[in-house]
Order: C-alpha cells, then sequence, then structure tokens
C-alpha cells in the first residue's frame, strides 16, 4: 500500500523523501501513516529500480533545509511507467482493499479511481467491518459475565465504532450509486469518460 500512496503523492508534485512522509502523514493520518525513514527509503530505492519515479532536477533556488543528508536532498518525480503502476494499483479492487491500512491508502485516493472500483472496494469494506461487528456481538453475548468492566468498555467502544463506520461506508454507497460525492460536491454527478467506464 506504501507504493500507492507514493506514486499518488508524487502524481501531484515532485517531492523530497522527508516531504512525503509529511504528506503520507497529513492524507492518511498519523497512524495510517505511520511510516518511519527505513521503510520509505527502501521503498523508494525499489520505485526508481523498477522505472516508475526518478530523481527529479533540484532549482538553484530551491532552498534545501539545513543539516539535511544528501539522500533527504533528492526530489523524487514520477515517471510515464508510475503513471501507468499508479493506475494499475488504483484499479486494484480484491480483499487487501477491504483491510484497514489497504483501505485507508486506495480511499485517500478515491477522486482519481473509477465509480465500479469504489462501489467495489466500499461493499468489500462494508461486509468486512459487519463481519467484525458480529464477532463483537457474539463475544459479548456469550462471555461479557467474563471481563472485568474496563475489558467489557472496550469491546463496547469495538462495538460502537463498527456500527459506526457501517453506516457511514452505507451512507458512502448510497452517494456513489447516485452519483453524488460524500461532501455534497456535485462534480461526480456530471458523467466524466475517464473515471466513470463501467
Amino acid at each position: 500500500m506504501l507504493e500507492l500512496a507514493i506514486l499518488g503523492l508524487l502524481q501531484e508534485s515532485p517531492m523530497h523523501g522527508y516531504e512525503l512522509r509529511k504528506e503520507l502523514a497529513t492524507k492518511l493520518g498519523t497512524i495510517r501513516a505511520a511510516i518511519s525513514y527505513g521503510t520509505l527509503y527502501p521503498t523508494l530505492k525499489r520505485l526508481q529500480t523498477a522505472g516508475w519515479i526518478g530523481e527529479a532536477e533540484i532549482a538553484d533556488t530551491e532552498i534545501i533545509p539545513p543539516l539535511t543528508s544528501k539522500r533527504g536532498r533528492v526530489v523524487y518525480k514520477i515517471t510515464a511507467e508510475g503513471k501507468e503502476r499508479f493506475a494499475e494499483l488504483l484499479a486494484q479492487a480484491g480483499p487487501e482493499t477491504y483491510d484497514d491500512a489497504g483501505f485507508g491508502v486506495h480511499f485517500a485516493f478515491f477522486s482519481r479511481t473509477d465509480r465500479a472500483t469504489r462501489l467495489r472496494i466500499l461493499e468489500g469494506r462494508r461486509r468486512r467491518i459487519e463481519e467484525r461487528r458480529e464477532g463483537l456481538r457474539e463475544v459479548l453475548s456469550r462471555a461479557s459475565d467474563r471481563f472485568d468492566a474496563y475489558t467489557l468498555e472496550l469491546q463496547r467502544h469495538g462495538l460502537d465504532a463498527c456500527e459506526r463506520e457501517v453506516r457511514w461506508l452505507e451512507e458512502l454507497i448510497t452517494n456513489e450509486r447516485s452519483g453524488r460525492s460524500p461532501a455534497g460536491d456535485t462534480s461526480l454527478e456530471k458523467p466524466r469518460p475517464d473515471l466513470d467506464r463501467p
């Protein structure tokens, strides 16, 4: 999923590694994007080796932060092959896109994903959370008398979170089916040949 996130961010603009890490946290939230430089830089190297990203020229006027290492001075940009790879990754809608990390990354780039793929991912995520919700309900009905007050409260909190997410997903699915975006923006209602093909 880190590959998809990096390619998506570099499609917006070239960035240094530290900028990428900051943008990952901004776009995905700090919990989902708790990415160390020890994970980020090997992934960048792998993407470079695959030909999906390259090094951009640094303008003479660009200010490089003080005490920045050589590798922190490298500006990465997406290549034409990287744009194709990003499109392939966006089109994926398998079980890995329903899990917490996979869903979060895909959802962050939903505006660039076609409607049919968005619906498949949202419906798959809803099924995954409904399964989780049912598991928590079963645990609470069978074993709640064995839990102390704090463990019981934690289980209830998990169940509440699942119920809220299912409602949220149902609203998103309804909006997708009717051509509306989540915020009530009508831009998705107009057919877009590049995104709304069946």
